[in-house]
């Protein structure tokens, strides 16, 4: 029913996450359509009544989730003048003045809600850190957690807060046991797999390797103002925003989606051209054009947070993922990682209610997926450390605990900034925190939380498993070595027509050694079979820079000049091929090239041969090519 306001007031709080605008537009909606009510026998006052407050609690919440605070407290200190006891209002006040720091007036709002419904009241104090003393109450809240009708999030939210508990009444046992239920229930609302984590991981270090970068030093944007502070979730990356953004020329803006919304832009425009190149594939599909635009967007994002400063940071966690896009728009971007004992990582994220709001967080309810997550996470930055040396700063949270003023002045100067004594005090930031870590941070340095794994050892046995039990001092410290049969595999996938199978096993090899001949011919004779010309043109000439006496590859190098009208390119090649040809040994004595592709291809080659142009791609085959060869039907 597009008339019902209830339900455009649903609607926007299931955008509210994911889908801003949309979420005030229904949420506007809602408020337009009970605005327009008139009394009825249908429409009794009290029902107008109470949908109104509906359609404005979604808006308040729309403005609270925007950071237009003033905005927001206006409209939820309207709804509970019209009705003290609106549940929605109460617990959307409530959070605001925790993201806040006002955590007086969050916990006044919590004891409102305790006196209305006490099972939501108590798990919200427990998470404003306001622990029931009463054995009766807890006893209360256990009932409540195993009530068949309870399901979802709010039956392990309040587990979650049962673990919180028991934890600070020291007993670890129960406490961990009430941690385990809840996310058991959580994972079953989310999908989650760690294979395709890792896959992906996998495709990332491929694509940004350091041959691109030296292959395209004419891309970014020669900009200082984003600071992306990153790492795995629960490592410390607020604590260590808070403290830098308490300098007056940097601006902490939290978690943002800039760099997730540039990857989903990616895959949005390489679906529409039908490349069938994803992210991260598509990279080396963007021309220096459309990086600068892509890059001077994220700079006007940033900047609608503050236009005077001169640093913002971004502190998504999961940007450790995307480094080497961040450092492909931005060359010259200060990236912080924070790193922390990864059993406290762990144990923390273990007893952390991420609400099941979607799959991103999804290894977070199981040990052995925290591990895997954790290993992905450090073969990912031992090879951002190889791709961009010295570039990328290290921080421990263990450091900062033992050592705040050092750890600051250390990342202020990697930042570029003057000393600023005012960081040290990085808990009296008047700034909000949307995070999970919301009420530490609003705390001074205390070191409680450091080996906290001590007090779950005998429950860490699924991590060290997801860590290949490599969790002494670090798990995964080595990259992976191509194994053997990456270039037969290849070949294979070609000659069945399987080009995307064939181009990643290339790929794979180029990653390790971006130099190979075989390797960058093959792709790039993948490139021209999927039309894109330049690249494929220039991969094939860089193999032959390094394998100059492979005729076939010359051949077809030849014919996709003539194709491409660079007759002087053409010719060029013949006179070189002849020259060469009369220097060079014979070909056979085994000191070349003992590729897979040549062995299927080269056996017939005699040094006498005459370069032709007559390759093995008949007219059909290069009948789709574009109508204007010098140019690629790709991004901008």
């Amino acid at each position: 029913d597009k008339d019902n306001p209830a339900l455009w007031a649903r609607l926007s709080n299931s955008c509210l996450h994911r889908f801003d605008q949309r979420a005030r537009k229904a949420a506007e909606k809602a408020l337009e359509l009970t605005d327009a009510l008139e009394e009825s026998e249908e429409n009794p006052p009290e029902k107008i009544r109470a949908l109104r407050l509906q359609a404005k609690n979604a808006l308040a919440q729309v403005e609270s989730h925007e950071q237009n605070f003033e905005l927001a407290e206006k409209l939820f200190r309207e709804i509970l003048d019209t009705n003290p006891n609106f549940l929605p209002s109460l617990r959307g006040f409530g959070q605001q003045q925790m993201q806040r720091g006002n955590i007086d007036e969050a916990v006044e709002l919590y004891e409102r809600i305790k006196a209305i419904d006490p099972i939501t009241g108590y798990a919200a104090l427990i998470n404003a850190r306001h622990f029931p003393e009463e054995e009766e109450t807890l006893e209360k809240l256990e009932n409540a957690a195993r009530t068949p009708s309870l399901e979802g999030s709010a039956r392990s939210g309040i587990l979650f807060q049962l673990a919180a508990t028991w934890e600070k009444r020291k007993d670890y046992d129960k406490a961990f046991a009430f941690a385990a239920d809840a996310n058991e229930i959580s994972k079953r609302f989310l999908r989650y797999d760690p294979k395709e984590h890792r896959n992906q991981c996998a495709r990332i270090r491929y694509s940004f390797c350091k041959a691109l970068y030296e292959h395209r030093r004419d891309c970014g944007v020669d900009s200082t103002l984003p600071v992306y502070v990153l790492g795995m979730p629960r490592s410390g990356t607020t604590l260590v925003e808070q403290i830098i953004a308490g300098h007056d020329r940097i601006f902490g803006a939290g978690e943002l989606g800039v760099i997730p919304g540039v990857i989903q832009g990616l895959n949005r425009w390489e679906r529409h051209v039908g490349s069938g190149r994803t992210y991260p594939d598509c990279v080396d599909d963007l021309t220096p054009y459309v990086v600068e635009g892509i890059a001077n967007n994220v700079l006007k994002e940033l900047r609608e947070y503050d236009s005077e400063v001169d640093h913002i940071v971004d502190k998504m966690p999961h940007n450790f993922e995307s480094i080497g896009l961040i450092k492909f728009l931005f060359p010259n971007a200060k990236i912080i990682s924070v790193r922390r004992d990864p059993r406290d990582i762990a144990i923390s994220n273990f007893f952390t209610d991420y609400q099941a709001k979607h799959g991103g967080m999804g290894f977070a309810y199981d040990l052995t997926e925290v591990g895997q997550q954790l290993a992905d996470h450090n073969l990912l930055m031992h090879h951002w450390h190889q791709v961009f040396p010295g570039q990328i700063l290290e921080i421990n949270y263990e450091d900062v605990v033992e050592n705040l003023e050092g750890s600051a002045r250390k990342m202020l100067d990697y930042i570029g900034v003057d000393w600023d004594a005012r960081v040290l005090d990085f808990d009296k930031l008047d700034r909000p925190v949307k995070t999970a870590s919301v009420w530490q941070v609003r705390q001074p340095i205390y070191k409680t939380s450091k080996a906290k794994w001590m007090r779950y050892q005998d429950h860490l046995a699924p991590l060290i498993a997801g860590t290949n039990a490599r969790i002494e001092p670090d798990p995964v410290e080595m990259i992976t070595l191509p194994k053997p049969g990456f270039l037969t595999d290849g070949f294979a996938l070609y000659q069945k027509g399987d080009l995307d199978g064939a181009e990643y096993s290339f790929k794979k090899m180029l990653h390790h050694n971006p130099d190979h001949a075989a390797c960058n011919y093959m792709v790039g004779e993948i490139y021209l079979r999927k039309n894109h010309i330049t690249e494929g043109i220039e991969l094939i000439e860089k193999a032959l820079e390094k394998a100059p006496w492979k005729r076939e590859w010359c051949a077809n190098l030849l014919r996709a000049y003539k194709l491409t009208d660079q007759k002087d390119k053409a010719e060029a090649l013949k006179q070189r091929y002849r020259l060469g040809r009369k220097k060079r040994a014979p070909i056979g004595a085994g000191e070349h090239d003992d590729s897979a592709h040549d062995e299927q291809t080269d056996g017939n080659e005699t040094q006498d041969d005459e370069l032709r142009d007559d390759g093995p791609w008949d007219d059909e085959t290069w009948a789709d090519l574009p109508a204007t060869l010098g140019t690629r039907g790709r991004t901008g």
